[in-house]
């Protein structure tokens, strides 16, 4: 079907049409190229995540760094310090705040994952779901008539104006989810490549604008839990924000461009870019882990006394912070002995022992500088 357009910036945008969007845009030579690198960047990554013997290396390090790059988007920032510090404690002890909100998008995340392997489906109940778990807030789709602007940001002289009013208006907001959701579930009425129907999909899922507030993470989240419901990745390990956040001023305004003029084919190639460039680069992240990993366990077994090395280096590689607890929990080491490994870690050069509110932690160097590369 023709896109039209958003005629008024000021007034809802009730007439938002409803997915598919017309073919050309799936037949275009440019999409058609871009798609087949962002589809081999994604086949390779997934590849690679398979022959790792301990996923919760992945699974803790690269979908934390995720849950830090979506905030960011949102202008939710901490440091890696803080984030990974509440990572390791308790986080029913933490307070609110950027740490707390981050590990709430990491939270949300694995329980849309896990959502979605008990159901095999996209519902209502699924976004409900996520924006919960990332705000805090207990109601669902906003109200029918409730006053929602999208504003521009920025201190520029645009700043503060409307750029987008999203749809509302009695069973109008529920009618177009129930559009988008059945599109991204049906293959056999719309069968369109996997990533296409991400890009789409995220889009529209952004111009309904169904909560609110948390839409924009509630649609990062949809994206990687996309990924692995349609089979492209087993675990939500792409750090598909990264590059949306270092692209920031470009998301924004190609999000704008297809409600303002139809523009799809720039957003679309915008986010298979993402999906080849985040694949790559996460590719990179996990040999580079893999690497300094199988090295740190040689030099143990090699210099030291320290039994089980291998268990000890894949607990100090499942998060960037290690404390004595983690290893007494799993039933590795008995306390003090778990404390002289990790203090002869850090007279090795491995950790860096750090007291942080009297407690002690031991920060892994090179897992943290291979995150934050």
């Amino acid at each position: 079907m023709s896109y039209t357009i958003n005629p008024d910036r000021e007034k809802p945008w009730n007439g938002l049409p409803e997915l598919p969007i017309e073919e050309n845009y799936y037949r275009d030579l440019d999409i058609l190229e871009q798609l087949g690198e962002s589809k081999a960047a994604i086949a390779k990554l997934q590849g690679r995540s398979v022959a790792i013997p301990n996923q919760a290396i992945l699974i803790n390090t690269i979908s934390l760094q995720e849950a830090k790059a979506s905030s960011e988007i949102e202008n939710i920032f901490t440091t890696d310090d803080e984030l990974y510090k509440a990572f390791s404690d308790d986080p029913a002890n933490l307070k609110q705040g950027a740490p707390k909100e981050i590990l709430y998008y990491r939270e949300s995340l694995w329980k849309g994952h896990r959502y979605l392997r008990e159901t095999g489906s996209f519902d209502i109940k699924y976004f409900e779901l996520i924006y919960r778990t990332i705000t805090g807030l207990n109601d669902g789709i906003r109200k029918p008539f409730a006053q929602t602007h999208i504003r521009q940001g920025g201190s520029g002289p645009n700043a503060g104006k409307t750029v987008y009013t999203p749809p509302r208006g009695e069973g109008i907001i529920e009618s177009k989810m129930e559009n988008f959701i059945q599109f991204m579930n049906d293959d056999t009425l719309f069968p369109i490549d996997p990533l296409l129907k991400m890009a789409i999909g995220h889009l529209q899922f952004e111009a309904i604008h169904p909560f609110r507030d948390g839409n924009g993470r509630t649609g990062r989240i949809f994206n990687i839990n996309f990924l692995t419901q349609k089979g492209l990745l087993d675990f939500p390990i792409l750090f598909l924000s990264k590059y949306i956040l270092q692209n920031k001023e470009s998301y924004y305004a190609y999000l704008a461009g297809v409600t303002q003029r139809a523009a799809w084919k720039d957003w679309i190639l915008f986010m298979l870019k993402a999906v080849e460039n985040t694949s790559i680069d996460t590719f990179h992240k996990i040999n580079d882990i893999l690497s300094v990993k199988d090295a740190i366990l040689h030099v143990l077994e090699k210099e030291t006394e320290i039994s089980r090395p291998d268990s000890l280096v894949e607990a100090i590689f499942t998060q960037p912070f290690t404390k004595v607890k983690h290893l007494t929990d799993k039933k590795l080491y008995a306390e003090n002995t778990a404390r002289q490994y990790l203090n002869r870690l850090h007279e090795m050069g491995i950790c860096e022992r750090r007291e942080i509110n009297g407690g002690h932690y031991y920060l892994n160097l090179e897992l943290y500088r291979i995150l934050a590369s």
